[in-house]
């Protein structure tokens, strides 16, 4: 006998599918259905929603694409577990299609990101994550001392050092949402660190780094918004 889903109600025909969507999740929200939870079959879904089969099977479709269930054949569809990467997918082209002034707001976001994320840092950095970081800051410095200049291992070390301030930071969340917003500014980013490091302002990006060692290791807050847009150099871009 199938189970009764007390959390399916009759919906309207307006965006049949969306509001399919929308009463899943809405559930998912409550947790009604949790992750790894098999959810109702489509008949049962569309007897309780009073909604087409079709409908049904693209508002599936749509959840399985944002990585949300999962089909499992022969089993059945099931509520996914913990964090999918094709859940980033839509957010990237969703800002990239805007009209809005996407360059902007993704520095403004960008920097809304690391502030928190430094506040995070300075909560929970112990001894032992301090030395950590202060490697990341060594392996940056040796790529940037590095003979013949490679622009790439230099681009890669302070992704490493940011990786790590997130990791640092502990929040799960955190770190996938600041993983999004580097994905977004990837350009701009490589494009700064390549125009400072051959144009010979090398030393001002490491000190950038240096000064947010400093900081942390102070857990002093007082100057962590100028430090952290202090390291963003947008004006050494060639545009």
């Amino acid at each position: 006998m199938p189970q009764k889903t007390t959390y399916l109600k009759k919906i309207n025909n307006s965006s049949v599918v969306q509001r399919v969507i929308d009463s899943l999740t809405s559930a998912m929200i409550n947790k009604e259905l949790r992750p790894g939870d098999k959810i109702p079959t489509e008949l049962e879904l569309s007897e309780a929603l009073g909604v087409g089969r079709l409908s049904i099977r693209e508002a599936i479709k749509v959840l399985v694409y944002f990585g949300v269930l999962e089909i499992r054949r022969p089993e059945g569809t099931f509520v996914c577990q913990g964090f999918s990467d094709t859940m980033i997918d839509p957010m990237i082209y969703g800002i990239i299609l805007s009209d809005d002034d996407s360059f902007t707001d993704l520095k403004e976001l960008r920097q809304l990101m690391e502030v928190g994320i430094i506040k995070l840092v300075m909560r929970k950095c112990n001894d032992e994550d301090m030395e950590h970081l202060e490697q990341k800051y060594d392996d940056f410095k040796a790529a940037l001392d590095k003979k013949p200049l490679d622009i790439e291992a230099v681009f890669q070390a302070d992704n490493e050092f940011h990786k790590l301030l997130a990791e640092i930071g502990g929040n799960a969340l955190t770190q996938k949402i600041n993983a999004l917003v580097r994905t977004l500014t990837h350009d701009m980013r490589y494009r700064t660190v390549e125009n400072m490091v051959t144009k010979g302002s090398g030393d001002v990006l490491l000190d950038a780094h240096r000064q947010l060692c400093d900081m942390i290791k102070k857990k002093d807050i007082s100057r962590l918004d100028e430090i952290v847009e202090y390291g963003y150099f947008y004006d050494r871009i060639d545009v």
